[in-house]
C-alpha cells in the first residue's frame, strides 16, 4: 500500500473548494423569490427565480402522468395546415394570475404568493411584473394581457398615476424583448369609487372626462408595448334601476366615448383592433353590452361596425343564457369575432366564477367556430380565468393553465377530426338541401316574392318535414371526443 501524503491531500481539498466557489458564483441565482431571500443586487431588485421548482413545461403526450407537462398541446404540431400555437395564440391574464387573492364576497383572501410584500408600491409592481414574464417563459406562452391599474399603482393625481404607469411599462417593454407580445391592454374603469355609476355612462361629466383621460393613456401604453388589440369591458356601463336612469342618453354618451377612442387610436397610429367584451350583468343589474347580438346592434346603430370587433368571454355568454358556442357563432357570422376570453362558469353558482375551461366537448365546439373563422389573429385565447379560492400552491398556477391549454388543444384535434370525417357537415347540408334548388337560390338572393311562393305552396300542397337528426348529430360529436 502506498503511503498517503498529507500535504498533497490538503492541497487537493483546497483545489476542490476553489472550483466549487467558482461554479456556484457563475451559476444563475435560483433562490426563491420570497421576502426572506437574500437575492437582491445593489438596485434592490430581486435577481433569482420566482418559480425555482418548476421546469419549462414541455409536451409529453396523452400517456404522461406528469402534471407539469402538456398532454395534448404540442405548439409546433400542424393541424389543418397551421401550427397549434398559431391557432391558439394563448395569453396569460395578469390580473387573475398575479393579482388574484382568492377573496370572494363571503371571505378574505386565501393567497399571498411568496414574492408579495402586501403593498401596492411601484417596487412591488415591478417585482410582480418580473414574476409574470418568468411564468410566461416557463409555460411557453408568448402573449399576455393587462388592466392599467393591475400593473401599476394609482397615484393621487392623473399625472402621478401616469408617471407610475410609464415606469412599469418601460420595464415591461424591456422584459418583453422580441419573444413576448402584448395581446391586448385595457383600462380598469370599474374598481375605483369614482366609477360607481359607470365611466362612459356616468351621469357626472367629471367622471366621463376622467375615464377618457384614463383610456387615452391606456391606449398609448398598449401602442407603446406593441399591443395587437385594445379591449373595452364596461363592467359598470349599465344600470341598477331604470327609475333614475336616462338609458337613451347613457347609450348616446357611450357611443360618443367609443367614437373618441377610434379617433385617438388613428391619431397616434395605433393599428390594433378595438374590442368590446359583452357581459349581461354583474356588477350592474343590466349591462348595456349584454351579449354578442346586443353589442353588434349597438355598433350598427352608431355607425361603429367597421371600427370594433368583439372579445367573447365564455362565462359571460352563459350568464346571458347562451352557450359559449352560440355567442361565438353570433360574433362570427356578423364578422365581429376578434378574441376569446377562455373560461367557464359553474351552472350551479350563477355568477361569473371565471374557472379554467375544462369541458372537452365545449372546447370542441369553440374550436369549430375558430376554424370556420380562419383563426383569431390578431386576437387569441386569453385565459381570463382564476384559481379556485382553495387552490393556494404556486404550482397550481401552472397546473391550471396547462389544463386549460390542453383542453383547447383537444378541442382543436377533435374539431379537425369532425371536419376530416365530414359526417356532421353532411348531416347539416342535407337538412337544408331543399334550398339547393332554383327556388331556394331565388329566395336566398332576395328574388322570390310572396306571390311566387304562394303559387308553389298551392302546387306542392302540405310539405313533408324530415327528421332533424339531433341525436345523430350529438352521437357524431361524441364519437370525436
Amino acid at each position: 500500500m502506498r503511503e498517503s501524503n498529507p500535504g498533497k491531500f490538503l492541497l487537493f481539498l483546497l483545489f476542490l473548494n476553489v472550483v466549487s466557489t467558482i461554479v456556484i458564483a457563475s451559476a444563475p441565482p435560483t433562490c426563491p423569490a420570497d421576502l426572506g431571500s437574500d437575492c437582491g443586487g445593489d438596485s434592490g431588485e430581486w435577481e433569482g427565480e420566482f418559480f425555482p421548482g418548476i421546469p419549462k413545461i414541455k409536451y409529453e403526450g396523452p400517456s404522461s402522468k406528469n402534471p407539469l407537462s402538456f398532454k395534448w398541446y404540442n405548439a409546433e404540431e400542424e393541424i389543418l395546415g397551421k401550427k397549434m400555437k398559431d391557432w391558439m395564440r394563448f395569453s396569460v391574464a395578469f390580473w387573475h394570475t398575479f393579482r388574484g387573492t382568492g377573496a370572494d364576497p363571503f371571505g378574505a383572501p386565501t393567497k399571498s404568493w411568496p414574492w408579495e410584500d402586501g403593498t401596492n408600491s411601484l417596487a412591488m409592481a415591478k417585482r410582480r411584473l418580473r414574476a409574470n414574464f418568468e411564468f410566461l417563459e416557463k409555460l411557453g406562452v408568448e402573449r399576455w394581457c393587462f388592466h392599467d391599474r393591475d400593473i401599476a399603482p394609482e397615484g393621487k393625481t392623473i399625472q402621478e398615476t401616469n408617471a407610475n404607469l410609464d415606469e412599469v411599462v418601460a420595464l415591461a417593454k424591456e422584459l418583453q424583448g422580441d419573444k413576448i407580445h402584448l395581446l391586448w391592454g385595457t383600462a380598469q374603469l370599474f374598481l375605483h369609487p369614482r366609477y360607481m355609476h359607470g365611466a362612459a355612462t356616468s351621469p357626472e361629466l367629471g367622471v366621463y372626462a376622467y375615464a377618457a383621460a384614463q383610456v387615452k393613456k391606456a391606449i398609448e401604453v398598449t401602442h407603446y408595448l406593441g399591443g395587437e388589440n385594445y379591449v373595452f369591458w364596461g363592467g359598470r356601463e349599465g344600470y341598477q334601476s331604470l327609475l333614475n336612469t336616462d338609458m337613451e342618453r347613457e347609450l348616446d354618451h357611450m357611443a360618443r366615448f367609443m367614437e373618441a377612442a377610434v379617433a385617438y387610436k388613428k391619431k397616434i397610429g395605433f393599428n390594433g383592433t378595438l374590442l368590446i367584451e359583452p357581459k349581461p350583468q354583474e356588477p350592474t343589474k343590466h349591462q348595456y353590452d349584454w351579449d354578442a347580438a346586443t353589442s353588434a346592434n349597438f355598433l350598427r346603430k352608431y355607425g361603429l361596425i367597421g371600427e370594433f370587433k368583439l372579445n367573447i368571454e365564455c362565462n359571460h355568454a352563459t350568464l346571458a343564457g347562451h352557450s359559449c358556442h352560440h355567442d361565438l357563432e353570433t360574433a362570427r357570422i356578423n364578422g365581429l369575432l376578434g378574441n376569446i376570453d377562455a373560461n367557464s362558469g359553474d351552472p350551479q353558482t350563477g355568477w361569473d366564477t371565471d374557472q379554467f375551461l375544462m369541458d372537452v366537448a365545449e372546447a370542441t365546439l369553440v374550436m369549430q367556430t375558430v376554424i370556420k373563422n380562419g383563426g383569431l389573429a390578431p386576437g387569441g385565447f386569453n385565459f381570463d380565468a382564476k384559481l379556485r379560492r382553495e387552490s393556494t400552491d404556486v404550482e397550481d398556477l401552472f397546473i391550471a393553465h396547462i389544463a386549460g391549454m390542453d383542453t383547447l388543444a383537444r378541442g382543436l384535434r377533435n374539431a379537425a377530426k369532425l371536419i376530416e370525417d365530414g359526417s356532421l357537415s353532411e348531416l347539416v347540408r342535407k337538412r337544408y338541401q331543399s334550398f339547393d334548388t332554383e327556388l331556394g337560390a331565388a329566395i336566398e338572393a332576395g328574388k322570390a316574392d310572396f306571390e311566387m311562393l304562394e303559387k308553389k305552396a298551392i302546387e306542392w300542397g302540405e310539405p313533408k318535414v324530415p327528421s332533424g337528426k339531433q341525436e345523430l348529430a350529438e352521437m357524431i360529436l361524441q364519437s370525436a371526443l
